[in-house]
């Protein structure tokens, strides 16, 4: 009888390993699936020179994504934190990035702000969400710039994440509006719409909340903003390669032995003018 019992045992631990690695086989392809997706380091670098992307899924796959687009004489780029991260933000990642690639194909001259307005209507519609009782609220945080080389103007809007604009030492928070891209508890408003002229040397920084939200230190806190923002300008002046170095090696000194909370996305833009 316990010779049976360790026989059938061994099997179902057997079972449950192949179930394993076939769970894992399966989301190490959707992670080239995923980064597929994202733009290669190539296409950026023709749009922007002068750029880094730290880039730390917590998981295999992310909840994060980088999307650049360009129209013409324009640059449409963005950095989205989806709800969750993992599995689940991944598959919400695909879907903004579908969305954006058809708002941007469809209405060539729409503001930043009609970008996000349009990106939160379609994500609303894609997860029919109604506003009703106990429905989930997926959706996703972001950061969206439309830069017109002809003028060296940027517009920006944000559905809670900012964007810091480091100029001669000194940083410029724009920051997004306190509504997500999905429904919202109260209204949905209309998204606010920046213009900021730029100059040549301005660093442009967009990012997800995983680096400031990560616990760390000898206390086991969280980073939190104030110290990212003073991190961004100690490292402001430095080549782009060795800003990424700098800000991945305090990341990694910070969080020490502990646990990755959330998939970490941060990228650098010095802007040239034309």
């Amino acid at each position: 009888m316990d010779s049976l019992s360790s026989i059938n045992e061994v099997g179902e631990f057997s079972l449950i390993e192949k179930h394993k690695k076939e769970l894992n086989d399966s989301i190490h392809y959707a992670s080239y699936i995923q980064k597929a997706l994202l733009p290669s380091q190539k296409e950026i670098d023709r749009y922007f020179p002068q750029n880094f992307i730290l880039y730390l899924p917590k998981d295999v796959v992310s909840g994060d994504f980088y999307w650049f687009y360009r129209l013409k004489n324009k640059i449409v780029f963005a950095v989205a934190d989806c709800t969750g991260h993992g599995v689940p933000g991944a598959f919400m990642s695909v879907l903004g990035i579908s969305i954006l690639n058809q708002i941007v194909l469809s209405h060539k001259n729409i503001s930043a702000g009609g970008v996000l307005d349009l990106l939160r209507e379609h994500v609303m519609k894609s997860l029919h969400q109604t506003g009703s009782s106990g429905e989930q609220k997926d959706g996703m945080d972001i950061a969206l710039g439309i830069l017109d080389l002809s003028t060296n103007q940027l517009q920006f809007a944000g559905a809670y994440n900012p964007l810091y604009l480091v100029r001669k030492g000194h940083l410029i928070n724009f920051p997004g509006d306190r509504m997500p891209i999905g429904i919202d508890p109260l209204e949905e408003k209309p998204f606010k719409n920046h213009d900021i002229p730029l100059k040549s040397n301005d660093m442009l920084y967009m990012f997800s909340d995983g680096f400031a939200d990560q616990f760390g230190g000898k206390k086991g806190k969280k980073f939190k903003y104030k110290p990212f923002r003073e991190l961004l300008v100690a490292a402001s002046e430095l080549p782009l390669k060795d800003q990424k170095e700098m800000i991945n090696q305090s990341f990694h000194e910070w969080k020490w032995s502990h646990g990755q909370v959330d998939d970490i996305l941060i990228i650098g833009i010095r802007y040239i003018a034309q």
